[in-house]
């Protein structure tokens, strides 16, 4: 564990986790990260994005909670098993901190492609440059498209999706790996009629590479999201 950051265990549902970070708002200026764990499954829609988007009665028949972070982005699908869901709190001031907001995700990108590595996934980088729309469903679906500092293979498919909210003392980076990606459980919930849900499934389905995905693709064995949680902690600058 890197001497300077402050590693917190996170277990609550995801309006929670996503509405405050209690360590943080009394310790503002220290670095942090959070491994984060929802109790329920959940829909989580960006800050721009209406409830509408996805069929409320749909949700509540599943099980699934519909929660808004504060961050930009499309809608994400979170369970306690997937994805590994990863924070970072980097104080203004900071040697990782940058006011330019599409590099501040340069060393949590690169960090993920390393502690992938560690674990025999290769063939991943950091996406440098502009938001990239790689379907027609990436305003609706968070991992539809492909943004500054997230992590993508070399043939174009998302493994980490990155969102990042600001306030007058840093900046609270999301980090989310997919492990095992079917575009349909979340595609099921989203207000769409039959032939739009076809599409979007259709349209999703060879965008994303979950980690686990990747490990079976590369034949490499014992790989698990406790064992990236760990290579990701290794993996901080």
């Amino acid at each position: 564990m890197p001497a300077a950051w402050r590693i917190d265990e996170r277990a609550d549902g995801a309006s929670s986790l996503h509405a405050a970070w209690p360590e943080v708002e009394r310790h503002p200026g220290r670095r942090a990260l959070a491994v984060c764990r929802v109790t329920a499954p959940a829909v989580v829609l960006g800050s721009t994005q209406a409830v509408t988007v996805v069929d409320e009665a749909r949700c509540a028949t599943s099980g699934a909670d519909v929660a808004h972070r504060r961050s930009g982005g499309g809608a994400v699908l979170v369970t306690p098993e997937d994805p590994v869901w990863i924070d970072a709190w980097v104080p203004v001031g900071d040697p990782l901190w940058r006011s330019d907001v599409g590099r501040a995700f340069d060393w949590l990108g690169d960090s993920w492609v390393k502690a992938l590595g560690r674990l025999g996934i290769t063939g991943v980088s950091a996406h440098r440059g502009g938001y990239v729309s790689c379907t027609p469903w990436s305003s609706a679906v968070c991992f539809g498209g492909v943004g500054a500092g997230e992590v993508v293979t070399d043939d174009g498919r998302k493994v980490v999706g990155l969102a990042q909210r600001r306030n007058r003392h840093g900046a609270w980076l999301h980090g989310a790996c997919v492990l095992r990606w079917d575009p349909s459980p979340l595609v099921d919930l989203l207000a769409l009629s039959g032939e739009e849900r076809e599409s979007a499934r259709a349209g999703l389905a060879g965008a994303v590479a979950g980690a686990d995905d990747l490990a079976d693709e590369l034949g490499v064995s014992g790989f698990s999201g406790a064992r990236l949680t760990a290579a990701l902690i290794s993996s901080l600058p």
